[in-house]
């Protein structure tokens, strides 16, 4: 019984694994999130109370909004006082500097009329004057202000004053006034006189920055943040009642108030505890949905690998990010996730995983609903209005789209929930725009990705199916004839997948690789060949191996060249099990008495086990049979593709694909069709 249940385990550790790493993502995430609670109440502001009526459950002090409290500060920020400092050695400074200027140019001067000491004295006298007024640093603050603007001057005790601007002096106004006293004296040589003023003149108002800043920052912190307060059981707000913009105040406080307590309460094991149940629910969706409808991902343990490293990594950079004081969520570009997801599995996957992120993360940013709403509009509508990200200028729309949808959701929720366009933060636009640019780390983050999982990605693809690349112009030097082969066999297999469904350009890239072992031997496959055929001087089982060596050597090939592994299994593939039945039927002719060992004659396999990988196993052994044709009409083609494919099916070479009996015959209609426009068949009209 022990044995049984310990085998029946054994024989599940696939599943066992991805339980295990389901529940380390899960821990991960419930160790992001943060722990205090959520207030039980959705609310939008004009929109109506939807719940019952509320009762204050407790005393709490009401909020002032940020548009409050930045309005407080910018009215400090312009009515603060400027402190400055009153200097009482500057007049006996500007003295004694006037009276060294006059020793040296009194009696260099003429026309003085008076003697040094009458000019001695009259500028004593007005420089006294002067420094009884003050003479104040011009600074950018007192830039444009009026004459009644109050300003604090201290004194060498450390006392203020609160004195008028217009009521000091500065330097040019303290120059006129000296101009204006000196006009009428007749006694003295005004010019000479203002010269040595206008050398002595000096502020003796300096101002103290030092000071002011730290008075303004007293009076900034001195801030209430509150205006007023709600007690206990006291009414907020009635059912069906509008939520203004007073109500909305006091509920956003209530809010506030109410996940303070009940993340610092003991009430916090139970919010841990609802957090494991909502994250395992999600994750757990996430489970479900890829076993239903997504076995490609479910059945590989790396591919689940990326698609929950991609979620925890976005949820752990918004946790980390939202600590930044002043950090918005909007700036983070979650539309990276469709965008990856799809390169790699396609739209159905990349919305999901999109739409369960997003709610992870509800959980973590500040006004959830409406981040979820424009989160959830602009990945949608980004996943389906670009194609793809293989080109460059696609991803620079793709970035456009995203900024575009962004802000008229923003708008639109905005208008729904102000009722006036004047109250948009119009500041948020420039953060769809940063989230906008950043997306373009999606092209990067593919590349990374690629190396990091053995992912393929169109754009990769693109770059291998250049026909310049160096393994396909060594292929086109060495075999030529088996270059030709492969695109004309690329282009077969590329119509075939877009009729079915399927990716063109995996099959069309696999399609141009599939044949390149034949390069190192390629005198032995009848494309290259010139008139002469080494195969005449070799046994048929030699011949045998020959051939289907190049479906080995063609790995050992694509793996030197460090090709995806989603191409080398076109190279796999493309014969599948199938048998060199020219020189297996030549063998038994000739030997009719000995019984064969088939095996020698058959290609290793493994069969194709996608749509791609058969579509171009048909396309393959059509293309290469069509050149043995001896006249091409309607009804050869038609036979030779009915003939061909109809013995692979046989030979349930197709057994491990998801292919259609409804699939196989459309494929065989268009290869029939691409087969006579490549041989120019014409239909030939009646007579």
């Amino acid at each position: 019984m022990a044995e049984n249940w310990i085998s029946k385990i054994r024989n599940q550790h696939d599943l066992i694994f991805k339980v295990l790493l389901f529940v380390v993502v899960v821990t991960v995430v419930v160790l992001l999130l943060p722990k205090e609670g959520k207030f039980k109440y959705e609310f939008q502001k004009n929109k109506p109370w939807v719940h019952e009526d509320l009762l204050a459950p407790f005393d709490f002090a009401i909020n002032k909004t940020d548009e409050e409290l930045a309005i407080e500060k910018d009215e400090i920020n312009k009515n603060h006082l400027l402190f400055f400092d009153i200097l009482p050695q500057t007049e006996k400074e500007a003295t004694d500097q006037f009276a060294s200027w006059l020793a040296q140019h009194y009696n260099d001067t003429l026309n003085l009329i008076s003697t040094q000491d009458v000019y001695a004295s009259v500028a004593n006298n007005l420089l006294q004057t002067i420094y009884i007024k003050g003479v104040v640093e011009v600074i950018d603050e007192l830039d444009g202000v009026a004459e009644d603007y109050p300003i604090l001057i201290m004194d060498d005790e450390n006392i203020a004053e609160e004195v008028d601007f217009g009521n000091l002096l500065t330097i040019k106004t303290a120059y006129d006034f000296c101009v204006e006293e000196l006009k009428s004296n007749e006694a003295i040589n005004p010019n000479f006189l203002i010269s040595g003023l206008e050398t002595a003149l000096h502020q003796n108002i300096k101002y103290n920055k030092i000071l002011t800043d730290k008075d303004l920052e007293a009076q900034l912190k001195s801030i209430s943040l509150v205006s007023g307060g709600v007690y206990e059981k006291e009414k907020i707000i009635s059912t069906g009642e509008l939520v203004t913009p007073k109500r909305f105040k006091i509920l956003t406080s209530l809010k506030a108030e109410y996940e303070a307590k009940i993340g610092t309460s003991d009430q916090s094991l139970w919010i841990v505890l609802g957090q494991i149940i909502l994250v395992v629910l999600l994750f757990y969706t996430l489970f479900v949905y890829l076993k239903a409808t997504n076995s490609l991902v479910f059945d590989n343990n790396q591919y689940i690998g990326f698609v929950l490293l991609l979620v925890v990594g976005f949820v752990a950079i918004t946790v980390v990010m939202l600590k930044i004081e002043g950090f918005n969520a909007y700036v983070i570009p979650f539309c990276v996730i469709p965008l990856l997801i799809r390169t790699f599995f396609g739209n159905r996957l990349a919305i999901f995983i999109y739409i369960i992120t997003i709610l992870l993360l509800s959980f973590i940013v500040p006004n959830s609903f409406e981040f979820a709403l424009l989160q959830i509009i602009t990945g949608i509508i980004t996943l389906f209005t670009v194609l793809n990200v293989n080109k460059r200028a696609e991803l620079f729309y793709t970035s456009f789209i995203i900024f575009v949808v962004f802000s008229i959701s923003f708008i639109g929720y905005a208008l729904l929930q102000e009722g006036d366009i004047k109250k948009i933060e119009w500041v948020k636009l420039s953060w769809f725009g940063v989230a906008a640019g950043l997306t373009l780390l999606t092209y990067p983050l593919i590349y990374l990705f690629e190396k990091i999982f053995g992912f393929i990605s169109d754009v990769t693809l693109l770059e291998l199916s250049d026909t310049n690349n160096a393994l396909l112009r060594e292929l086109n030097l060495k075999a030529p004839g088996t270059f030709q082969h492969s695109l004309q066999v690329s282009n077969l297999a590329e119509e075939g997948i877009r009729e079915i469904g399927g990716n063109p350009l995996l099959v069309r890239t696999g399609a141009l690789y599939h044949d390149i072992g034949k390069m190192l031997s390629p005198a032995y496959f009848i494309e290259n060949q010139t008139g002469i055929n080494p195969h005449d001087e070799l046994g048929y089982e030699e011949s045998a191996d020959i051939i289907i060596n190049h479906v080995i050597r063609g790995i050992e090939l694509a793996k030197k060249h460090k090709l995806p592994e989603q191409i080398i299994d076109f190279i796999r593939t493309h014969h599948g099990t199938t048998k060199t039945q020219y020189f297996l039927r030549m063998y038994a002719k000739e030997n009719p008495e000995i019984e064969i060992d088939e095996t020698k004659f058959q290609y290793p396999g493994p069969n194709p086990y996608s749509k791609e990988t058969a579509v171009l196993m048909m396309a393959d052994s059509v293309e290469a049979a069509s050149r043995s044709l001896k006249h091409y009409d309607i009804e050869s083609i038609t036979n030779l593709v009915g003939g061909v494919i109809d013995s692979q099916v046989k030979e349930n070479q197709f057994i491990n694909t998801n292919i259609t009996f409804n699939d196989v015959t459309t494929i065989k209609k268009m290869f029939i069709k691409k087969l006579m426009n490549i041989y120019h068949v014409r239909i030939e009209y009646p007579k």
